[in-house]
């Protein structure tokens, strides 16, 4: 029976790859380098401001740090899903100095996780997440009578996951993640002429690679109440595996025999590569009412390669990413009535992002909040809805360019069941 429901539970996650693949970002900032980054974190954690490398929770999973994994019993069976809604508003300046403004709405599934125990200081976790996402659609004016550039993007890198993690020593426990990268990213610009004729020049960047990822946790209980817990994960910087390449495909030539050319084409090993990452937390609880963390991350992007693609764009540059996160979570009384059952949240921000416009570095702030709801018939915090609010504003600095403001819901649901229960009759 135990078999049964681990290989039910990993087929529904493997059915839903392809929903999670479609990428529910648009900004024309993903157009930069690999895209919009994923911090890899649950509808719970958006709540809290995205916190998580010292959070270990045996209720919540938390991909962010592989050593939370241990904290789970030997009973219970984790399934978390979410996906998001976001309504972003855009302003840029124009050329006749009035600004450009914009609305768009997207939103679609978003994380699928799992966790299980594998003894009694051991637990696992797999799952499929984001690691970066690209879409846009903006234009440009070539030149007087000359005709117009529009530009599209779309697709993504994402990450299918397996994690185990143990627990050594009273207190302290270590994990590892290691992650099968897969996905497209797509560069589309569509040139019309004065004379209505029109190319398309796309470039396409194909990764299947792999991660890995490592954490550490230790917990010290200060007081029979009063506990504390610091975290540390690293991710090595490796080169990427793939290819990427250019095609250009004359879409209303009057020569009917023109053939798509493909140009560039190149191995992304040694070409292209990804920073390693460290990230540290300190997290604080008081008995089960009171849980509040901080977080820093930090990559060095600068030092990474990105080539340039032969007839396009010349190579991007960099910017160090690092970014601070903090948040809190409190729940009146565990045992309480609904309301006083409810796990209330709330955290901020702030990112330096690795993306750069024509020297300006992207900055990115929010500010969130967010609900766990128990299930009606879980007096004990176990099955919760997760809905968090969050709010994002990002430019570019010291010039703005393009300002935008995003109001983002996520959904996440969270089924926490003694699986691995094992009933006696009398």
């Amino acid at each position: 029976m135990k078999i049964t429901k681990i290989i039910l539970a990993a087929s529904a996650a493997l059915a839903t790859i392809t929903a999670i693949a479609q990428n529910s970002t648009n900004t024309p900032y993903s157009r930069l380098g690999y895209g919009i980054l994923s911090d890899n974190v649950t509808s719970s954690q958006r709540g809290m401001g995205g916190v998580g490398y010292a959070m270990n929770s045996g209720r919540q999973i938390n991909v962010m740090n592989p050593a939370s994994y241990a904290a789970i019993d030997t009973l219970t069976f984790l399934f978390d899903m979410g996906g998001n809604l976001r309504q972003t508003w855009s302003t840029e300046p124009g050329t006749d100095g009035k600004n450009i403004t914009g609305k768009d709405l997207s939103g679609g599934l978003d994380y699928i996780t799992m966790q299980f125990p594998l003894g009694k200081y051991m637990g696992g976790s797999a799952g499929l997440l984001p690691y970066s996402q690209v879409g846009y659609s903006f234009g440009d004016v070539v030149g007087e009578d000359a005709g117009i550039s529009s530009r599209q993007g779309s697709g993504g890198i994402n990450l299918l996951y397996l994690g185990v993690a143990g627990r050594p020593y009273r207190g302290l426990t270590v994990g590892a993640n290691i992650s099968y990268m897969f996905g497209n990213i797509l560069n589309d610009n569509y040139v019309t002429t004065a004379e209505g004729n029109q190319s398309l020049f796309e470039r396409v960047l194909k990764v299947t690679d792999y991660k890995l990822d490592f954490g550490i946790q230790y917990s010290h209980r200060i007081s029979p109440r009063h506990r504390i817990t610091a975290g540390i994960v690293y991710s090595p910087g490796k080169s990427f595996h793939g290819h990427s390449y250019g095609v250009h495909y004359p879409i209303n030539s009057s020569d009917n025999t023109v053939q798509p050319d493909t140009t560039g084409y190149t191995s992304l090993k040694g070409k292209f590569s990804m920073p390693e990452t460290w990230g540290i937390g300190v997290n604080y609880e008081l008995d089960d009412r009171l849980t509040a963390e901080a977080d820093f991350t930090y990559q060095p992007w600068s030092k990474v390669r990105y080539q340039a693609l032969e007839g396009y764009e010349a190579a991007e540059k960099f910017s160090d990413r690092w970014k601070i996160n903090a948040g809190l979570q409190f729940t009146p009384r565990p045992r309480g009535n609904y309301l006083q059952r409810i796990q209330y949240r709330a955290g901020a921000f702030y990112t330096h992002d690795y993306l750069t416009v024509r020297g300006n570095n992207v900055r990115e702030y929010g500010a969130s909040i967010g609900f766990g709801l128990p299930t009606a018939n879980s007096m004990m915090l176990r099955s919760v809805v997760n809905l968090s609010l969050e709010y994002r504003h990002r430019q570019a600095s010291p010039r703005a360019l393009i300002k935008e403001d995003c109001i983002m819901i996520t959904l996440g649901i969270n089924f926490n069941e003694m699986w691995f229960f094992q009933s006696k009759i009398h």
